[in-house]
């Protein structure tokens, strides 16, 4: 179960240099998006997932792939490939901001990602000031939708 909240990030509000932080260089495509069937190069490790519906609660499950099998599946993508670096941000509370640069068609967008245990602390958390506006209720800024949108 995923258990997630999301937000907008302004890189000239940000409190801290991103660059300060460990990076992950990530490129996905969507096979699916009803339901969300997405494949990940996340560094040199290789995923396919599948996301159940909802916002802020969804059921997720990782499957590993073989370089190979994601060099074969890519092309099969629909829509536009997502290319973003991920920061990884501890944040108070054992909690870890993912802060997405976005590149390419998507730049300049920036989205913050915090996931929870539970959906009672997903509740109470507080952002900090810097934080945009909050998004997670929004289907515009899944990343399958960011993938088949016209900019």
């Amino acid at each position: 179960m995923e258990i997630e909240r999301k937000f907008l990030i302004h890189l000239d509000r940000l409190p801290f240099r991103p660059e300060d932080y460990p990076c992950r260089h990530i490129e996905q495509g969507y096979l699916c998006t009803e339901p969300v069937v997405r494949i990940r190069r996340d560094d040199e490790r290789y995923f396919l997932t599948y996301k159940s519906r909802g916002l802020m609660v969804r059921e997720e499950y990782d499957l590993p792939l073989s370089r190979e099998a994601y060099e074969h599946l890519i092309p099969k993508a629909d829509g536009r490939i997502i290319v973003k670096k991920r920061y990884m941000i501890p944040l108070d509370s054992q909690l870890t901001l993912e802060l997405d640069i976005f590149e390419k068609e998507l730049a300049p967008l920036v989205l913050a990602e915090i996931e929870f245990p539970d959906e009672k602390t997903a509740h109470s958390y507080s952002p900090p000031e810097w934080f945009g506006k909050e998004v997670t209720y929004s289907s515009l800024y899944h990343n399958s939708t960011l993938s088949q949108m016209h900019l």
